[in-house]
């Protein structure tokens, strides 16, 4: 389970920098962009256009780093699980496309499968300790 593990913090890990990187870099050629009067294209311009979407990928990019380094694995996913939540919202409500993507399928079990492997830790965090 521990190497399981660490291969899936790696994986989700450089996923997220590699992919969060590439929005400051542009190395990975990207798809061009949807009509801008569909859902999709009108919802990419509102995070574009007010630079949300630059806060986002350095999260990405912070969470993809903790959670490649298994003593700060569980800060990762507190980091990485909120923006994996809204990756699979924005393909279910907007896309329309489905979880059923495979790197939002990929994204998706790794991030689960790390928070249930790490369960006490991330327990530990959402304790009530006041």
């Amino acid at each position: 389970m521990k190497i399981a593990s660490s291969v899936s913090g790696v994986l989700l890990g450089a996923a997220f920098v590699v992919f969060g990187l590439n929005f400051f870099l542009k190395f990975i050629p990207m798809p061009p962009p949807p009509p801008a009067d569909s859902p999709v294209g009108m919802f990419m311009g509102a995070v574009y256009g007010t630079g949300f979407m630059a806060f986002v990928k350095v999260l990405e990019i912070l969470g993809g780093l903790l959670v490649a380094v298994p003593r700060t694995r569980v800060l990762g996913l507190l980091v990485l699980a909120p923006i994996v939540v809204n990756i699979v919202a924005f393909h279910v409500f907007i896309a329309r496309a489905g979880v059923f993507d495979p790197p939002v399928l990929l994204v998706s079990v790794l991030t689960l499968f790390l928070i249930v492997s790490h369960r006490r830790g991330v327990a530990a965090l959402l304790a009530d300790r006041g």
